[in-house]
Formats: C-alpha cells, sequence, structure tokens
C-alpha cells in the first residue's frame, strides 16, 4: 500500500478530505522521525513501537578489494509490532 492508497482509504472511511488526510498522514511520519532523530521511542498502543537499536562496532570485509574496515557502532530505526497486532495478521 502507497502513502496515496492509505490516504484514500482513510478520507473514504471517514469522509473528511484527501488533503486534510494527508496532511495529518505527513505530520503523524514527521513526529515519529523527529522523535526518532532525538532518540527518543514512539509507543502506539494495540499498534507497536518505534524505536532506535543500538548496532555494535563490527569488522567487514571489502571481499572485491580483499580488505577488512571497521564498521562503527550506530544507530538504526526499528519497529516492534504489538502483541494484538501479530496475533490480527495471524
Amino acid at each position: 500500500m502507497t502513502k496515496a492508497e492509505l490516504v484514500n482509504q482513510i478520507a473514504a472511511q471517514t469522509g473528511y478530505d484527501k488533503t486534510t488526510v494527508l496532511n495529518v498522514v505527513e505530520a503523524v511520519m514527521s513526529n515519529v522521525k523527529g522523535s526518532l532523530a532525538k532518540k527518543e521511542n514512539v509507543y502506539l498502543r494495540g499498534f507497536g513501537t518505534f524505536l532506535i537499536k543500538t548496532r555494535a562496532t563490527k569488522v567487514a570485509r571489502n571481499i572485491s578489494k580483499n580488505t577488512t574496515i571497521i564498521v562503527p557502532e550506530h544507530n538504526i530505526p526499528a519497529f516492534k509490532p504489538s502483541k494484538e497486532f501479530v496475533n490480527n495478521i495471524k
């Protein structure tokens, strides 16, 4: 599902116009990204948690040059679905 399809579906279900729904969807995504940038988790009850995971420093190989490099510790965004979310998919 694309963002446009999501907006169309929400607009059809709620009766709001598409521009209003698009603004709300954009605001939600912007706030989630902003919170994760500040290393704050976002908890959505019944849906899941957007969180920051820290990847440890590791040694990687460049196979074409036959060299090793050290990848420093870094943060990545992640999503952990709630039990209710997982049970609805099964």
